[in-house]
């Protein structure tokens, strides 16, 4: 690849920087996908030991371009983001990676297949820790920064992906008992 189209590709990368999310962190500040998309790789790399018969360095990719989609529409919460937004970005993700040189194309496009197909366990792993990151994310946001759907949405969101493995659901069931402690404190500190 030549250093310029190498260059370039870091240039879209960086839209992800300044592409905001719905969540905040725990001081307030409004997350950047990148952000995310960081945290999602680190979940995956820690689980190396976990998940032994998994790919990790496979899901760590799945990770770092997952959101590439969203350098083109932006980032759409998950409870608001219908099937055209979705086609949409899609349109968008894949004529930006025709642009592409054809080894990083290919590397690209069998990713996205396979995050889009969710038939591998590196595919269902990296589903699942995109989906408890956010969950986590919303734990360390104040609550007052929650909007009013997400208290019932955080109790529920994601069991269905993780139920494929046993760590993953005790880690979610973890990620309740947060949620629920804290509404609970919001409940306590307002009464």
């Amino acid at each position: 690849m030549n250093v310029y189209k190498y260059l370039d590709i870091l240039h879209t990368a960086e839209k992800l920087k300044d592409t905001l999310r719905h969540c905040t962190t725990s001081n307030r500040r409004i997350e950047s996908v990148a952000e995310h998309s960081w945290r999602i790789a680190l979940m995956a790399m820690l689980l190396k030991h976990e998940f032994a018969d998994v790919d990790i360095e496979r899901i760590i990719k799945m990770c770092l371009i997952h959101d590439m989609g969203e350098c083109f529409t932006g980032d759409i919460p998950t409870f608001i983001k219908t099937s055209n937004d979705r086609k949409t970005e899609d349109i968008l993700l894949y004529k930006w990676i025709e642009t592409l040189p054809m080894d990083i194309k290919k590397d690209f496009t069998a990713l996205f297949d396979e995050i889009n197909a969710q038939v591998t366990k590196e595919a269902k792993l990296f589903k699942a820790l995109d989906k408890l990151e956010a969950l986590i994310q919303h734990n360390e946001s104040p609550i007052d920064t929650w909007s009013e759907n997400e208290y019932e949405l955080n109790k529920t969101y994601a069991f269905d992906t993780v139920a494929f493995s046993d760590w993953l659901t005790e880690l979610r069931k973890v990620i309740l008992d947060e949620t629920i402690d804290k509404i609970q404190q919001e409940k306590d500190w307002n009464s």
